[in-house]
């Protein structure tokens, strides 16, 4: 894709609060080894050292990022620190909690008092006095309760100072319904794709019409999720990618930030080529027709992260 624009800045822009971000911003998750947490091939340090900043250099200026993002030898926000810190002035690094992991890499998930231990991990690991965004990502097992109780508590910590705007993260429209009665709320973190279900659509569309940026994850890998993309592409996907010389994960991109101006993408990679490409796919414009035919593909069986 070289006729097309190679920066974050070609989408446009959009705000989280006080914040103004680029559509196309930096998932952190890829930057510890070739698979995330502990599987895969440990990436190179410096490589992805120079990859975030290359991605600072090609405009992105929102960085997505969690403390349980490690393997037994990489810590991704240890790496966004060591990388980038001092900090540009307009770089917002988003991250999220009530999910943990401890030394072993054992998962566990914080109770509301446990979230300001939380909060703070990241401070630390970051290098900073407040984070910009927080998310509660919620677990799988709470998609149908109430979340008040936890968001209750991180309103309190933005309140102290240490957090300056609020998200959520994996969440129904009956929570964040829940979450606005409690304090504002700035991005909703789904998973959203190609093949996206009916309830994420509408959840979009929501946000939209409340000014509130929608985040997707795993855009590129669907069902694969962590893993990456998972189940071969359709012959129509692979036709409007060879209509642009553009690779099938651009044009998923692409058709996830033509869903609307709110939409922000954070893809993430630890290889250079990868994150050139993923810059590239902001620029790349679907027609009105081809987007039809990319939105009209069966929705694929959905994962619950």
């Amino acid at each position: 894709m070289s006729s097309l624009t190679n920066t974050a800045a070609a989408t446009s822009t959009w705000r989280l609060g006080d914040l103004t971000v680029n559509r196309v911003g930096f998932g952190a998750m890829r930057l510890t080894g070739t698979e995330p947490f502990d599987r895969g091939v440990p990436r190179d340090r410096e490589q992805v050292m120079g990859v975030l900043r290359r991605a600072v250099e090609l405009g992105v200026n929102h960085i997505d990022t969690a403390a349980f993002y490690f393997s037994a030898t990489r810590a991704a926000n240890e790496l966004i620190n060591r990388a980038l810190a001092p900090y540009p002035d307009d770089l917002v690094i988003t991250t999220k909690v009530w999910p943990g992991r401890d030394p072993s890499g054992a998962w566990w998930w914080a109770t509301p008092a446990q979230l300001r231990g939380q909060v703070e991990e990241n401070l630390r690991q970051l290098g900073r006095d407040h984070l910009d965004v927080v998310n509660l990502r919620v677990p799988p097992s709470r998609r149908t309760g109430s979340i008040g109780e936890h968001f209750g508590a991180l309103a309190e910590l933005r309140d102290a100072g240490l957090i300056r705007h609020l998200g959520i993260s994996n969440v129904t429209s009956d929570q964040l319904t829940e979450a606005l009665a409690i304090a504002p709320v700035v991005c909703v973190q789904n998973p959203y794709g190609m093949g996206a279900s009916s309830e994420n659509q509408a959840l979009l569309r929501r946000c939209g019409e409340l000014g509130l940026a929608f985040v997707p994850f795993f855009a590129i890998a669907g069902s694969g999720r962590e893993a990456g993309p998972a189940d071969r592409d359709s012959e129509a996907v692979c036709a409007v990618a060879r209509a642009h010389g553009a690779s099938v994960a651009q044009v998923r991109l692409a058709w996830t930030l033509q869903q609307g101006p709110h939409v922000l993408a954070i893809p993430g990679t630890g290889d250079p080529e990868h994150l050139a490409q993923n810059m590239a796919a902001g620029a790349l414009r679907l027609s009105e027709e081809e987007m039809a035919r990319l939105t009209s593909l069966r929705p694929a069986a959905q994962s619950r992260p």
